[in-house]
């Protein structure tokens, strides 16, 4: 009996977890083999489906019964800016009413061109001005000009929203830890987790079809990278300096906003970087609620089938993001730098701010002269190119030389990979996946994070959605897996080579401002809807992090230990296998963790191409306004989501903690 006892205390942790996960594994095979005996264990009953989605939709309702006084309201305040923005950029601004009605003209495109111009060299010189004036000067002269510039309006008045939104809630949570914990962050996860187009259905129902709808979600969706930022920019500010401000007597306004927040600028701006990258995303997306724009050029070339101007208004989306992404970094790298130059200490303001004052000098003069010159007020369509034509007849000879090897590729994947995944994980018992998740979260960290694992696995049963969560567990989980194989190597060999590193950097940058819609349309041509759509077009979307974060990780091991190996005799490949991969294993599994989640949200966008999963039940609800439906199923996409991050961010923890 003591020999029993003090071998089983003297087992190894890893060792009774392998028994403990073979016994659980078996239970599970048991009840799946017994489905006859407790068919309950394997498919969630349908008596006992719990109605949430119509408790939802009972809410929405009385909300929209009882408070459409305060949704007129808001919609009215927010339709002042936006309508400004929209007539300054895309359309004119009409003072009367009738024939007397006089018309002052939108900026100029000449002028927008220069500016962007003059934007792009005053924040990082002259070939990054080139690029973004070049960006400006596409769209326009792509015949895209109008339509990218009702984007940009919906852009300018959300990003600043997002941006003081933001600040305000980062420095609530900063200040109130208990906020933080209890408030914020439940509230940043679901807010990221959550899909797009879960967005869009209370907005449609509050707020009705129009531009207004389509900026609250666009700055709902924005928001979050703006609230971490400003938590981690200020927890990042030494503790000296704020010492440093209480010797000098400031008061707590004057600590935070003139040492604190200046203090933690850099980081501040990277969050502006991703508010703008995101609503530019959202922009697209909210297209179908009446955003207009080139989302909404995209979404209809695409249920017509025309693939040229599909890829036209796709390519524009790309210029437009590439513009505004490598702008906004340039200036938070201006900011973090502290090189922020001033001509001359003149108070004069074109003395302070030349390059403010030419640029509004510009679009004074060009939006003058478009009342008298009209190829100034509008691109002249003399000047205009069109590659529609030749996308599709791109497109036709690919599909006429390589339909057979295209085809066959498609059938082959479906038959022997797709198909009997999502079997698996259909016929998957819901009380074993619960079971089995609760077990994962209960050896990673505790109690807690079981109890979290299992209840939001559960939710996704007993709101009768268990079959379409399977669904899309097995798209995402096979895009993800998929993506990983390619990207962790291309990591591991860029973290090896700096000649490669620079071939693949400008290719992941690309991948990475490329809105959503812009992976769907060149599959779409070649595999037509589907999974296999689905999944390449996820793949592609999710592979870059897991090729950033595994390069990051292996370069980002201290030179000391790599020293010491090579001291110690070990040859470059003992070095790379036995120091470098272990010690970067959690920087990898991170980059693995995001890839799950971005895999998840473009998922769930391409229930425009035909899936059949939780983002079908979304796309399904907005159609028809039905509220509890979708924001039910977004929620059950937002659970596969945090499951997900919080087991592989314990994961992660431990696996530091082991490594010191």
């Amino acid at each position: 009996m003591t020999v029993t006892a003090s071998t089983s205390q003297a087992r190894p942790p890893i060792q009774r977890w392998l028994v403990i996960w073979v016994l659980a594994l078996a239970a599970v095979l048991v009840v799946f083999l017994l489905q006859d005996v407790v068919p309950w264990a394997v498919d969630y009953p349908a008596s006992a489906v719990v109605p949430v989605a119509d408790w939802v939709s009972a809410l929405m309702g009385w909300i929209k019964s009882n408070l459409s006084w305060l949704t007129r309201s808001v919609t009215a305040m927010l339709g002042v800016p936006l309508d400004f923005a929209l007539n300054l950029l895309a359309k004119n601004f009409k003072i009367g009413h009738g024939a007397d009605a006089f018309v002052l003209p939108r900026l100029s495109w000449v002028g927008v061109c220069a500016t962007a111009f003059i934007a792009g060299y005053a924040a990082g010189g002259r070939k990054l001005g080139m690029l973004v004036g070049g960006c400006f000067l596409y769209i326009a002269l792509f015949g895209q000009w109008t339509s990218a510039m009702l984007t940009l309006a919906l852009i300018s008045i959300a990003v600043p929203f997002c941006i003081l939104t933001g600040l305000f809630a980062g420095i609530w949570a900063w200040r109130k830890p208990w906020a933080e914990r209890l408030i914020v962050s439940p509230a940043l996860d679901l807010m990221q987790t959550i899909p797009t187009f879960a967005y869009l259905i209370p907005m449609l129902l509050l707020f009705g079809n129009s531009p207004v709808s389509a900026m609250i979600a666009t700055a709902i969706f924005a928001t979050p990278p703006m609230v971490r930022a400003t938590m981690l920019g200020l927890t990042r500010v030494p503790l000296e300096i704020g010492e440093f401000s209480d010797m000098a007597g400031c008061t707590a306004r004057q600590k935070l906003w003139r040492v604190l927040l200046p203090s933690a600028r850099p980081t501040l701006m990277v969050g502006v970087n991703q508010v703008i990258m995101l609503a530019l995303n959202m922009v697209i997306i909210a297209s179908m609620i009446g955003a207009g724009g080139l989302g909404y050029d995209v979404l209809l070339a695409l249920r017509a089938l025309k693939v040229g101007e599909a890829m036209e208004a796709g390519l524009a989306i790309v210029a437009l993001a590439i513009a505004l992404d490598r702008l906004s970094q340039a200036i938070a790298h201006k900011q973090a730098t502290g090189n922020v130059h001033r001509s001359s200490a003149s108070p004069r303001f074109w003395r302070r701010y030349p390059n403010l004052t030419l640029a509004i000098a510009i679009l004074a003069v060009t939006t003058l002269l478009g009342l008298f010159v009209p190829a100034f007020a509008a691109v002249p369509k003399a000047i205009t190119f069109t590659t529609a034509p030749l996308w599709k007849a791109a497109v036709n000879w690919v599909t006429i030389n390589f339909f057979d090897i295209i085809e066959a590729f498609r059938v082959a994947l479906i038959l022997n990979v797709l198909n009997p995944v999502r079997a698996f994980c259909e016929g998957f018992p819901w009380l074993g996946a619960v079971f089995l998740l609760g077990l994962a979260g209960y050896q990673l960290s505790g109690l807690r994070l079981a109890a979290l694992v299992a209840a939001l696995t559960a939710f996704c049963a007993i709101t009768g959605l268990w079959e379409k969560t399977m669904a899309t567990v097995y798209l995402c989980g096979i895009s993800a897996f998929i993506a990983c194989l390619i990207g962790i190597p291309i990591g591991l060999a860029a973290a090896r080579s700096d000649r490669f590193e620079k071939i693949v950097t400008p290719v992941i940058d690309t991948l990475q401002v490329l809105p959503s819609f812009c992976f769907i349309i060149p599959v779409v041509m070649l595999f037509r809807v589907g999974d296999v759509t689905a999944m390449i077009a996820t793949i592609a979307f999710a592979v870059v992090p897991a090729i950033r974060y595994t390069n990051h990780g292996i370069r980002q091991v201290p030179p000391a230990l790599i020293e010491a190996a090579k001291v110690s005799g070990c040859t470059p490949r003992q070095t790379f296998f036995r120091l470098q991969l272990p010690l970067a294993l959690p920087e990898i599994m991170l980059g693995v963790n995001q890839t799950i989640l971005m895999a998840l949200a473009m998922i769930i966008i391409c229930a425009m191409v035909g899936t059949r999963d939780l983002g079908q039940e979304v796309f399904i609800a907005l159609s028809k306004a039905d509220s509890g439906r979708g924001i039910v199923a977004g929620l059950a996409i937002a659970f596969i989501g945090i499951v997900a991050d919080r087991l592989f961010n314990a994961w992660t923890a431990k696996a530091r903690a082991r490594l010191g």
